[in-house]
C-alpha cells in the first residue's frame, strides 16, 4: 500500500470512530427491508428507550469498542449473538428476550442468504419481469406505446418476436401497467395474462366467462401463443382455442385480444386462415434493441437500486449481446450475476470477467448447480430438465412446462428441484414447473448435447406422455393402448430386458405401457389360442375328408369288381 493511500485509509478511520465517539446521527433504517435492518431498527429503539447514551459510554459498559457496538446497529451486516448481547445488556434490556429475538434474526437471515437475497436485485436473470418489474424495466417503451395505441385501435392484436427478445417481459412489466394507465381509453374491467398449455380450451373457457353485457371490456393477453403448436396434440382443440379468441372481433364483443407468438412459429398460424387474416390487420414485429435502449435497460434498473455499472461492463455486454440473437434473456441473467458479485455499490468488469460473460454466465451458473449433485440427484436432474424440453421439429428447441404431478417429485428430485428453482434456472408457478428461459437449452452445453443425444427418445416420449394422458381420460380404455409398431417402439425404447418400464417414465406412463404390453400379450394369446384351435380343425376336416374319401374309393371299387 501506498504512503498516501495508507493516509487515506487512516484518516477514513479515524473519522469513523470520532463519528461514533461523538453521536453521529445515524441513517435511517427501513425494517422492511430484511432481518438485518429489522434487529438494527429495535436495537437503536432499545438504545433510545435507554435514554440514547454515547457508544463511547456504551463500549465503556461492555469493553467492546465504540464502532463495534455502532455497526450492530448500522444494519450494513448481521451482528454476531455476543456483541447483540453487550449492546442489549449496556442498554438495560433482557438478555435472554434479545437471545430469542437474535435466533429468530439469524434463521431469517440464513435463509435470505440461501436464496441469494434475489428480491432485492435490480434484474431478474432468465425468469421474465413480472407485473410487479415495472419500476425496473427499461428499453422497450416505444414498443409498449405502439402496442397500447393498436389494442386501442383493434380488437385482435398479435406481437411477434425471436425467441429471447423480451415478449413476456414486455406484456407483463410494459404493456399491462401501461394498459392500466390509460384505461380512460376504454372502460376496463380488468386485464387477464394466459398461455395455452396442453388444455387451451380449457384454461381460456374460465377467462371468458369474465365479460360481461356492462359494457366494460377485458383485455386478453395471450403468452408463449406457440404452446398451441408445441403442448397441445389435438387439432380440434386447437382450432377451437383459436376461434373463441377471434370471437372477440365480434361486433358487439367486450373482449380484446392480444397474443404473443415466437417468430419461428409465425408460420403455422398462416394454417389457419380466418387467424392470419386478424394477424394480417394488426400485428407489431419487434426487433432487437439498439445499443441506446440496451445500454438503458443495463444502467437504469442498477440507477433503481442505487447501484453504479461501471462503464466497462455496459461497453463489454452491448460488444456481446449486438451479436448474439435473442440475447436479453443471456443479458438479464449475466447482470443478476453480476449484482450477486458486486463490490459494495458497483457491479464490475472482474465480476463479468469471472463469470465467462454473456456466452458463459448461463452455463456457469448450471454448471456449478449440477457439479455440486449427488450421482443419484444428478440423474434426477438429467431426467427433470429433459422432461421440461420439447424437441423441435423445424423449429427451435422450446421450453415445456410440466405439472409436478407428471415429474412425480421423489427425494432425489425436490432436491434437484429447489436447487434450480434458487439458481433462477427453474420456475414454479401453482404446481407447473419449467425452464426460466428457452435460452438455457441453447446456452447450457451440457443440456443442449443431452437434447442432442436424446431427441428422438424425447419424440417417442412427448407421444407416450400424451397417449398416456388420453387413456386415462377416457377411463382407461383399452382401445386408446399402443399396438402395433407404435407399441414395439415404446418397447424398445422405454422397457428393459426383462420388460419392465424404465425409471424414465412416470407411474401413469408406465402403467399405461404396461397396460399395452399385458393387452398386446393377451390379443397374442388368444391369436394363437384361436389358431391352435383352426389348426385342429382343419385337421380334423382332413382326416374326415381323407377317410370320408377311402370309405368311397372302397366303395366304388366293391362296385366295379364284386
Amino acid at each position: 500500500m501506498s504512503e498516501l493511500a495508507w493516509q487515506l485509509s487512516w484518516r477514513q478511520c479515524v473519522a469513523r470512530i470520532r463519528g461514533s465517539v461523538v453521536g453521529r446521527r445515524e441513517k435511517a433504517l427501513d425494517p422492511t427491508e430484511g432481518p438485518v435492518q429489522r434487529l438494527a431498527h429495535d436495537l437503536r429503539q432499545l438504545r433510545d428507550e435507554a435514554g440514547s447514551p454515547a457508544y463511547r459510554e456504551l463500549a465503556h459498559r461492555t469493553g467492546y469498542s465504540a464502532p463495534t457496538l455502532s455497526e450492530a446497529a448500522a444494519g450494513r451486516k448481521f451482528p454476531s449473538l455476543p456483541v447483540t448481547l453487550a449492546y442489549v445488556r449496556a442498554c438495560g434490556g433482557d438478555e435472554e428476550e434479545w437471545a430469542q429475538r437474535w435466533q429468530v434474526a439469524a434463521d431469517a437471515h440464513a435463509q435470505q442468504s440461501a436464496h441469494g437475497d434475489d428480491e432485492a436485485a435490480p434484474y431478474r436473470g432468465l425468469s421474465r419481469y413480472g407485473t410487479g418489474d415495472q419500476h425496473l424495466f427499461f428499453g422497450r417503451q416505444p414498443e409498449v406505446e405502439r402496442l397500447a395505441r393498436m389494442i386501442a385501435q383493434h380488437r385482435f392484436v398479435a406481437l411477434v418476436g425471436a425467441s429471447g427478445s423480451g415478449k413476456s417481459s414486455l406484456l407483463r412489466a410494459g404493456l399491462a401497467p401501461e394498459l392500466q394507465r390509460s384505461a380512460r381509453d376504454f372502460q376496463l374491467r380488468g386485464i387477464s395474462i394466459c398461455t395455452p398449455g396442453p388444455d387451451p380450451v380449457h384454461a381460456l373457457r374460465s377467462l371468458l366467462a369474465l365479460p360481461g353485457q356492462d359494457g366494460k371490456e377485458t383485455i386478453l393477453l395471450v403468452d408463449q401463443f406457440e404452446e398451441l403448436f408445441t403442448l397441445c396434440q389435438d387439432p380440434q382443440e386447437r382450432g377451437e382455442f383459436i376461434e373463441l379468441l377471434l370471437t372477440a372481433q365480434a361486433e358487439k364483443s367486450s373482449l380484446r385480444v392480444l397474443i404473443a407468438v415466437r417468430a419461428d412459429f409465425y408460420g403455422h398460424c398462416a394454417d389457419h386462415q380466418a387467424l392470419a387474416n386478424a394477424m394480417n390487420k394488426a400485428h407489431l414485429l419487434i426487433s432487437a434493441m439498439s445499443p441506446d435502449r440496451l445500454r438503458e435497460a443495463i444502467i437504469k434498473p442498477a440507477h433503481q437500486a442505487g447501484l453504479l455499472v461501471e462503464r466497462s461492463v455496459t461497453d463489454q455486454i452491448l460488444e456481446e449481446v449486438t451479436s448474439e440473437p435473442g440475447g436479453l434473456p443471456l443479458m438479464s441473467h449475466t447482470l443478476l450475476e453480476v449484482w450477486r458479485r458486486r463490490t459494495g455499490r458497483r457491479l464490475t468488469l472482474a465480476a463479468y470477467e469471472a463469470i465467462g460473460g454473456i456466452r458463459g454466465a448461463v452455463a456457469h451458473t448450471a454448471e456449478s448447480v449440477f457439479t455440486g449433485l449427488t450421482p443419484e440427484q444428478a440423474g434426477a436432474a438429467r431426467a427433470m430438465l429433459l422432461r421440461l424440453v420439447s424437441p423441435g421439429e423445424g423449429s427451435l428447441d422450446t421450453r415445456r412446462p410440466v405439472p409436478l404431478a407428471e415429474i412425480q417429485v421423489s427425494e432425489a428430485q425436490a432436491a434437484v428441484l429447489e436447487q434450480l428453482i434458487l439458481a433462477r434456472l427453474l420456475t414454479i408457478d401453482d404446481d407447473r414447473v419449467e425452464l426460466a428461459h428457452e435460452a438455457l437449452i441453447s446456452a447450457w452445453p451440457r443440456l443442449n448435447g443431452w437434447v442432442d443425444e436424446e431427441r428422438e427418445r424425447l419424440h417417442l416420449h412427448r407421444r407416450l406422455t400424451e397417449a398416456a394422458r388420453t387413456w386415462k381420460i377416457l377411463g382407461e380404455d383399452s382401445g386408446a393402448l399402443y399396438r402395433g409398431v407404435l407399441l414395439s417402439v415404446a418397447r424398445t425404447e422405454f422397457t428393459t430386458s426383462k420388460n419392465e418400464p424404465t425409471g424414465t417414465l412416470n407411474d401413469l406412463e408406465a402403467e399405461f405401457l404396461t397396460a399395452s404390453i399385458a393387452e398386446h400379450d393377451r390379443v397374442a394369446v388368444e391369436v394363437a389360442r384361436t389358431a391352435r384351435r383352426m389348426q385342429i380343425l382343419m385337421n380334423l376336416i382332413m382326416v374326415l375328408v381323407a377317410s370320408g374319401l377311402s370309405i368311397w374309393v372302397m366303395w366304388f371299387f366293391s362296385r366295379e369288381h364284386p
